[in-house]
């Protein structure tokens, strides 16, 4: 299963909109997620990093804007919003 790091703005929308919590629940329904920043996630899926765009795309306008990349290398960080030892152990699977 592949680690993607995904990011997104939902241009226009707050974050208590019906949008967000539409995109979130897409996002939770992952394998294994971890919210990192207000907007940036961590996900495992068994797609590819485009079925993934189209996946959440799908729950978006076409003014906003996404993000997905793979992850594959080493990574720092500070004041992460999950657990650290949560992304921890999702970096090292």
């Amino acid at each position: 299963m592949s680690k993607y790091l995904v990011t997104y703005d939902l241009v226009g929308t707050s974050e208590t909109s019906e949008d967000y919590k539409r995109l979130i629940k897409k996002i939770k329904s992952y394998p294994d997620w971890g919210k990192v920043q207000k907007s940036v996630w961590l996900i495992k899926s068994s797609n590819t990093a485009t079925a993934v765009r189209d996946d959440l795309w799908s729950y978006m306008d076409s003014n906003d804007r996404l993000f997905i990349i793979k992850v594959t290398g080493t990574a720092a960080w500070r004041n992460e919003i999950c657990e650290r030892s949560w992304l921890k152990d999702f970096l090292n699977s």
